[in-house]
């Protein structure tokens, strides 16, 4: 029976992949196999020996420490693209928001409450000072064409009629596959700040792409450009970005993360972190989150790790052997010494690596001692084993 924690309020969903027979999940478990969480601050927390995975039902991962995971042998995995179609709806509907000055119109409308039969002859009046362009025919920059960036670039090109030229250095085969022909590639970012009429930015937040839009990338943008950020606060330069707004560089900005210096700022639509916020986006989250969990728990599989190499891994015929190891040279010999020297056969071996992290996985037909055990976990660089049977 594993046990679950819950850190915040998640969908009931989660139970079609967490069963009763073999799960009990609960939001006060004291010594937890898997934590489920989505924004809840994990960085103070302590994480028991028994703490085997935690899954986000949700892409970012800022609220989890993932160096300190790491270094227990806690896997922590995300759900990059279950809520891609909520995020890219909004994302469509800022194109809009900032193109026609919609939230500005429907301000002024409000003030005109109690002008009786003259509103009809107002509006009329005064409806030309929020007049903004279609986007049929401007074009469209996209940074990004993941699972996010790729529906946006291609509702943009077939539905609104956008050109879209867009740059992803590591796009996936499966999101390469997937993007419309009518988008074209861009050989780097600068390219498509050059010509783009609209940017939009889907990239995740890492010391890389930290403050990435700053006042030298803004000045090579297309004067008047409107700037959509969907993905993190941190990746603009803020003072950059209102002195651009200021001088006229940048036409607006319209963003899901408000913060301080950008609230009641003219051509800036803050929009309170909306982009997951469906029922349908939601649900995609959490089950998702909770198979990744239940597969990682039941027989090692690993799924959307942030923190350690994908291993697909199918249940075991026989005994399975999980070794979680920093990636050093010459640590799978020792570790298939300690079982060899007990006359077992490995049927499958599998060793994945991802930066300073190694997952070594060996099937056989019976398990180990408990001797050889203590000897793998008594290795240098190893972090944890587990064993199934």
């Amino acid at each position: 029976m594993y046990k679950i924690q819950t850190l915040n309020a998640i969908s009931d969903i989660i139970y079609t992949q967490l069963s009763a027979d073999a799960y009990t999940v609960a939001k006060e478990e004291p010594v937890p196999d898997g934590i489920l969480v989505r924004s809840a601050a994990m960085h103070d927390m302590e994480l028991g020996e028994n703490l085997l995975g935690i899954a986000r039902a949700g892409a970012g991962v800022n609220n989890i420490p993932i160096d300190k995971c790491s270094k227990q042998g806690i896997c922590v995995f995300n759900t990059p693209g279950a809520n891609a179609n909520a995020v890219a709806e909004l994302v469509l509907c800022g194109l809009l928001l900032g193109s026609r000055n919609v939230i500005g119109g429907v301000n002024w409308a409000q003030t005109l409450k109690g002008e009786g039969d003259a509103v009809a002859k107002l509006v009329e009046k005064g409806k030309g000072q929020f007049v903004g362009p279609e986007l049929r025919g401007k074009t469209l920059g996209v940074i990004g064409l993941g699972a996010i960036g790729r529906l946006v670039a291609n509702a943009a090109s077939e539905g609104f009629g956008m050109r879209v030229i867009g740059c992803d250095p590591y796009i996936s085969v499966e999101s390469a596959w997937m993007l419309s022909r009518k988008v074209v590639h861009a050989k780097n970012d600068a390219e498509v700040f050059a010509q783009a009429d609209y940017v939009t930015i889907h990239v995740p937040l890492n010391d890389k792409t930290r403050g990435m839009i700053n006042a030298d990338v803004i000045s090579k943008m297309k004067p008047g450009a409107v700037l959509l950020n969907f993905s993190r606060n941190e990746l603009v330069d803020n003072a950059a970005l209102l002195a651009a707004l200021e001088s006229g560089q940048l036409g607006g900005y319209v963003v899901d993360f408000p913060s301080a210096d950008l609230l009641g700022v003219e051509k800036v639509v803050a929009i309170p972190h909306l982009g997951a916020s469906t029922p349908e986006s939601e649900e995609n989250c959490a089950s998702m989150a909770a198979a990744q969990l239940r597969d990682y728990l039941e027989f090692g599989c690993i799924h959307n790790s942030v923190n350690l190499p994908e291993v697909a891994l199918g249940r075991p015929e026989g005994a399975r052997v999980l070794v979680i190891h920093e990636n050093i040279p010459n640590t799978i010999a020792t570790i298939t010494a300690c079982v060899s020297a007990e006359g077992i056969n490995i049927t499958d071996l599998i060793n994945k690596s991802k930066k300073d992290m190694a997952v070594t996985v060996m099937d056989m037909a019976d398990l180990p001692t408990e001797d050889a055990i203590a000897k793998i976990k008594a290795l240098p660089g190893v972090i944890r084993v587990r064993t199934f049977a």
